[in-house]
């Protein structure tokens, strides 16, 4: 299960990057309530949530670009001091009460800007560090961190929050950011791309032709797409559920978020314990119409323990198709182009996702978050069906 901890270079990112993350998750609540707080606006909420996303759709593109020029271990340094420094920025503003709604926006947007190309370099990072042998376990066990410190992240913060305050939340995430920088620094393979003669310019039309005529890229960031697009946003939703349909209360919503993360969890641990194994195309086929499934369910449901249930598989379902094809996408892609097709694949994973949320909020807005939710679901089901049919060799992969 924990084969890629194995090779020591790997081992100690892991460990910097899930130290981080628990960092990251903390301030991403403080950050939240200290927005509502100030503005008691839950728009406002979407709006440092949508800045710190749009420069991922803008910007991803050319992030791949530089991971496919410069050492990707240089990049990785260089964003992870800058999102330390803007921690500490942000920890500075609200510890002598400075701070305002403009200055998170502000801060929430360079976060995103960075976030655009810290992404691509830090996905295509993997293989160089253990290689296509282990590529699979590596970044099944990534996903573990990520979705484990969203679950410590957040219970920690909220216990924090009423101990250090805000301030002291952003001043950790700050100091957590040392851990991963270290990591990095420590990782002596160094590996630069070979010296390029071609414009930056050149390189982004070469990948996107080279993009362009690859069916199974296009087949596997289109079902990225749709579930970014329509799936992923049902999360927005889930305050509103909860208090509108389920009547659970703020209780309730802890406990459903949660369940999410714990669904995410069990399959990323799940695919990790499966190793190398050989026709992921079919799991990932049956994982998107599972997902599909399991969000029509939860749309339909008035009961709280059915609703809990049903988001444990969203949770689980919604995990493996992104890990599947991130895999996939890397292990059948050259060398030269990895860092572009990355970030082709963050922005439809990560880029698309704030106009989903726009859709999906708009519809709740105007026919009821139940209604939102099915019509999402439903689509999703049709557009899965849809590039199946399209792309008939997904399932031989």
């Amino acid at each position: 299960m924990f084969s890629s901890l194995k090779v020591k270079y790997f081992r100690i990112y892991w460990l910097g990057m899930f130290v981080s993350l628990i960092g990251t998750w903390i301030q991403s609540v403080a950050q939240s309530w200290l927005v509502f707080q100030l503005t008691n606006s839950a728009f406002l909420l979407g709006v440092v949530g949508f800045l710190s996303s749009i420069p991922m759709f803008v910007l991803s593109l050319f992030g791949g670009v530089l991971a496919d020029r410069v050492n990707k271990r240089n990049i990785l340094i260089f964003t992870q001091v800058a999102f330390m420094l803007l921690s500490f920025l942000l920890a500075i503003l609200t510890q002598f009460k400075l701070i305002t709604p403009s200055q998170i926006m502000l801060i929430a947007l360079f976060n995103g800007i960075i976030m655009a190309f810290d992404a691509p370099a830090r996905q295509s990072i993997v293989v160089e560090l253990v290689g296509k042998k282990h590529l699979f376990n590596a970044i099944t066990l990534n996903s573990v961190a990520f979705n484990s410190s969203r679950i410590i992240g957040p219970a920690i913060a909220g216990v924090l929050i009423s101990i250090i305050g805000m301030s002291g939340c952003f001043y950790l995430n700050g100091i957590s950011f040392l851990a991963v920088i270290v990591a990095l620094l420590c990782i002596k393979f160094g590996r630069s791309p070979a010296p390029r003669n071609s414009s930056a310019l050149r390189d982004l039309k070469e990948g996107l032709i080279f993009i362009r005529g690859n069916r199974l890229i296009l087949a596997l960031v289109s079902l990225v797409a749709a579930v970014s697009l329509f799936g992923i946003s049902y999360v927005i939703l889930m305050p509103v559920f909860a208090n509108n349909v389920l009547h659970a209360g703020v209780k309730g919503l802890g406990v459903l978020m949660s369940s999410i993360g714990v669904g995410a969890l069990l399959g990323s641990l799940g695919l990790a314990s499966l190793g190398d194994f050989k026709f992921k195309g079919r799991l990932l086929i049956i994982s998107v119409f599972l997902f599909a499934l399991s969000l029509i369910i939860f749309s339909l449901s008035r009961n709280y323990i059915l609703s809990v249930s049903a988001l444990i598989f969203v949770g689980c379902s919604s995990f493996i198709p992104v890990a599947l094809i991130n895999t996939l996408l890397q292990t059948n892609v050259p060398d030269e182009f990895r860092g572009r097709v990355m970030g082709l694949f963050m922005i439809t994973f990560a880029g698309i996702m704030p106009f989903g949320n726009l859709i999906s909020g708009s519809l709740a807005q105007s026919f009821g978050v139940s209604a939102a939710l099915l019509f999402c679901g439903v689509t999703c089901l049709v557009l899965f069906t849809l590039i199946n049919f399209l792309f008939p060799g997904l399932k031989d992969l």
